[in-house]
């Protein structure tokens, strides 16, 4: 990991910063450069230019680490409402008439879901325990499941990642419709890539945006974007409709060269990118026939998520630095 990127994790997990960023009115146009809004209706509002061009969506109810169970149980009634109200947009009625009956649906490149949801395991009540977690998730898939959606379940530190491939394995003998996340910083996510092709399902390759020990992530950024090629290239040959989450350049132009060259169709992979960031490159991606899907996030407790985003763009900390200077 970078000094920089690093540094501002550190820094970010401070109290007072901490409370200075959420309560400042200074910060709030910065905030709403990577969030959505606070309320679902906010997001689904944003995504409506977006799919009216196109692309895809995926919206995230930001919140990590449940205290309690009844928090989780909170939570996973939110992921219900959100699958019920992304039901009733205009452009996912059209395309479940479409598609609802397919045999391909949410696995391959062939009727893939115009908006879907993403969430995290630790929202379930990871925390309160694995059974108490999978349980909900149960829940919110056979929900998904009857509106013919889809549920992306988020990889989190390297400290969840095991319980998380594990509740995803034992998922996904009944439940087609969920995949999960892999981080490309992490030495074991060669082994995982593969165990994700032996189950035929669908994984969003990230870098990775959490501080990680030496011990257990590429510290180098190089070492972490040749992973992200090299994993990248492997699931074009054998995954199930991958999605590839990055603003890279470099990357989207090696793993777009690839799969030229081996002529692997557009229709069966997708790029994924943050809500706010690079639109050029978005729009460019898709009018170059390419499937692509933002990442929409929305909620009151953004911070933690702010706050990695930052890490990834160390220079929009001199906006920050700037207003503490004005005071």
């Amino acid at each position: 990991m970078s000094l920089a990127r690093s540094l501002v994790l550190k820094t970010a997990g401070l109290g007072p910063i901490k409370f200075l960023v959420r309560k400042s009115f200074i910060f709030r146009p910065l905030v709403r450069r990577f969030i959505a809004g606070d309320t679902l209706e906010e997001a689904l509002a944003a995504s409506e230019p977006i799919l009216a061009k196109g692309q895809k969506v995926s919206l995230d109810y930001l919140g990590e680490n449940t205290a309690t169970e009844k928090e989780a149980l909170e939570a996973k009634a939110t992921y219900i409402k959100m699958l019920e109200k992304i039901a009733q947009v205009p452009a996912v009625q059209k395309w479940n008439q479409e598609h609802s009956c397919s045999p391909t649906l949410h696995v391959s490149g062939d009727g893939i879901e115009p908006l879907n949801i993403s969430i995290k395991l630790t929202q379930c009540g990871l925390d309160q325990g694995t059974e108490f977690a999978e349980k909900n998730l149960r829940d919110v898939l056979e929900t998904a499941r009857g509106l013919h959606n889809f549920v992306r379940v988020d990889m989190e530190s390297s400290e969840y990642t095991e319980r998380t491939m594990d509740v995803m394995e034992r998922v996904l003998q009944d439940y087609r419709n969920t995949a999960t996340v892999l981080q490309t910083y992490l030495y074991r996510t060669p082994a995982d890539v593969e165990r994700v092709i032996s189950w035929r399902a669908r994984v969003r390759l990230v870098k990775g945006a959490y501080l990680e020990p030496a011990s257990v992530a590429f510290p180098e950024k190089a070492k972490v974007d040749e992973a992200y090629v090299t994993l990248g290239k492997r699931l074009l040959d054998a995954g199930t409709y991958p999605a590839f989450a990055t603003q890279d350049e470099s990357i989207i132009t090696a793993l777009r060269a690839y799969a030229e060259e081996k002529k692997i169709d557009k229709s069966r992979f997708e790029f994924q990118m943050l809500y706010g960031i690079r639109r050029d490159l978005q729009d460019a991606l898709s009018a170059d026939g390419y499937n692509v899907r933002i990442y929409v996030p929305f909620g009151d407790a953004w911070y933690p998520y702010f706050s990695r985003r930052l890490a990834e763009r160390p220079a929009n900390t001199l906006f920050i630095l700037k207003s503490l200077v004005k005071g």
